[in-house]
């Protein structure tokens, strides 16, 4: 990555900092700066291009749809700001492809992604679990006013932050493209699942664990 590039990186990370001032239900500025941290990592092991990696984690929940009347708009958003910067076009649709391809809901094909795809869907992917994840969860529960536990003899069918790690959490290191990742998403999965088996024992319920 060149000089030019690190500048334009730079002003992108301030740029969204100052735009994401505010958000929160797990999807906030903190969030954006780990998975970047994390997606520099990642690259620093397995390769791919630094300037669209740093670029795609910084920007890949500019336009979440939680806080845009349920559009997605980061890949909208990602033209925008960059075609600003004056980043080169090629460089700019890589970007808005990729956030516009890695989230969780749409699920695409590990196959169809770029390695820069697959190391910035890591990043984020990864920031949901361990210590963080079950902060979010619990952070984005009372959000919403959604319970964390409701107990054994309540409505099963409502949803919980419980309910949240069956769910998705523990379903995420099976989804890791990458091997860095998957270190790092074993060690984090596993702390989760000591914390939910806790959590339970000390609800006197550990036996409705499988």
């Amino acid at each position: 990555m060149n000089i030019e590039q690190a500048k334009q990186v730079e002003a992108v990370r301030r740029i969204v900092c100052q735009r994401m001032q505010g958000q929160g239900a797990g999807h906030d500025v903190d969030h954006v700066l780990r998975v970047h941290r994390v997606a520099r990592e990642i690259q620093a092991e397995v390769g791919g291009n630094l300037f669209v990696i740093e670029l795609a984690a910084l920007l890949h929940d500019i336009g979440d749809a939680k806080f845009h009347d349920g559009k997605e708009r980061s890949g909208e958003f990602s033209r925008e700001i960059l075609g600003e910067l004056q980043v080169d076009p090629a460089s700019i649709e890589r970007v808005a492809e990729i956030v516009d391809t890695i989230s969780f809901r749409k699920a695409a094909d590990r196959a169809t992604l770029s390695l820069e795809a697959q190391v910035v869907q890591d990043a984020d992917r990864l920031d949901a679990m361990g210590a963080v994840g079950i902060v979010r969860t619990i952070e984005y529960g009372a959000s919403v006013g959604q319970p964390f536990h409701i107990g054994a003899h309540a409505d099963a069918s409502e949803r919980t932050g419980l309910g949240h790690f069956e769910d998705k959490l523990f379903r995420l290191a099976a989804l890791m493209n990458t091997e860095p990742a998957r270190r790092i998403a074993s060690q984090r999965h596993d702390f989760m699942k000591q914390f939910v088996d806790q959590y339970l024992a000390e609800c006197g319920q550990a036996e409705d664990q499988g």
